[in-house]
């Protein structure tokens, strides 16, 4: 299509005529939306529909669409051979990064770090607090107009064990605060000491796993990740205990965690899965003590104000010929 099709945003000083080129940049948000964006670049809105509002090959900054398939994130990429940096809307980047490889040195990507920590974090204390005080159970009793009452555990006096402690394991222990925990306990892959104690390090969850009440996985998906939660890792927490995945699917082992789910050994909050969707008919759907939301740590009401703030300050940045915000990876 077109660069200069309805879809395409100049900047107010900006004319046809201009001798000068701005970079482009394609952004999944309406750049109108957007206050404070620099106006010597040149913007077009692309969500990933069939069509591409400008030739891909004038392509900059590519803002990639926020909860679309991979092969929708990536189907631009092999045309955009001007392309230098590649901006995602999530903290993660598994679903963008193998798409990278083919494409020239020096391409930047950056993620959303600190855009889901509200989020995600909110959703990590809902998961918990509905699956130790039985909603799911009040709701199918509410549904079939029956009043079961019962004794519930609280999360009050439990010990909280946060595999990954990044910008969102911090804000999860921030709401974690007021509930009176007995202990949280922070494990990531770089070990530290923060104002609230030691960050452990990954290789100490042997000895950390027994002790907790409630395990949070938050960590990234990477080689070093998947499967993390296997069956030695899942044998190692205590009876009874939860776990909570707001992570990615594949950090846990399905298989390994329905052989202690239907066991009744363990419990789990899931907002992700492996498989993801999960089909219709498989067995965590139905597995007992198992509580599903279907991805949605990220979107809510808080996404999109953090999200166009990022992007003013990248593209400012950007405009600017400064250092980007978030970098984790450089083609090449």
């Amino acid at each position: 299509m077109s660069a200069d099709n309805s879809d395409t945003v100049r900047p107010p000083d900006a004319t046809h005529g201009s001798s000068e080129a701005r970079d482009l940049v394609w952004l999944p948000i309406p750049p109108e939306e957007i206050d404070g964006l620099p106006d010597t670049l040149e913007y077009a809105h692309w969500d990933g529909g069939p069509d591409f509002p400008t030739d891909p090959a004038r392509c900059a900054f590519y803002c990639v669409p926020y909860m679309k398939k991979p092969e929708v994130c990536a189907r631009p990429l092999p045309a955009m051979t001007n392309l230098r940096v590649v901006q995602t809307l999530t903290a993660g980047i598994d679903h963008i990064k193998p798409a990278l490889a083919d494409l020239a040195p020096g391409v930047r990507l950056c993620n959303a770090r600190g855009v889901h920590n509200a989020s995600t974090a909110e959703l990590a204390l809902t998961l918990i607090l509905a699956s130790l005080r039985g909603i799911p159970d009040f709701v199918r009793s509410q549904d079939a107009g029956e009043w079961r009452s019962g004794f519930r555990p609280a999360l009050a006096d439990k010990s909280v064990l946060i595999v990954g402690y990044g910008a969102i394991g911090s804000a999860i222990e921030d709401r974690l605060v007021p509930f009176e925990c007995e202990r949280v306990t922070r494990v990531a892959r770089s070990p530290r000491t923060t104002e609230r104690g030691p960050v452990h390090p990954i290789d100490e969850l042997p000895r950390l796993l027994p002790e907790a009440d409630v395990v949070i996985l938050v960590t990234p998906l990477t080689e070093a990740t998947r499967g993390l939660a296997g069956a030695e890792f899942l044998a190692r927490m205590k009876d009874g205990a939860l776990l909570v995945n707001v992570a990615r699917g594949a950090v846990v082992d399905t298989k390994a965690l329905l052989s202690e789910v239907e066991s009744g050994r363990l419990r789990a909050a899931l907002d992700v899965t492996d498989p993801e969707p999960l089909p219709a008919g498989h067995p965590l759907w139905h597995a007992p003590g198992v509580l599903i939301t279907p991805h949605v740590g990220g979107p809510s009401s808080a996404f999109l104000p953090r999200a166009k703030r990022l992007l003013r300050d990248q593209l400012n940045r950007f405009a600017r010929g400064e250092s980007l915000a978030h970098l984790v990876a450089t083609t090449g």
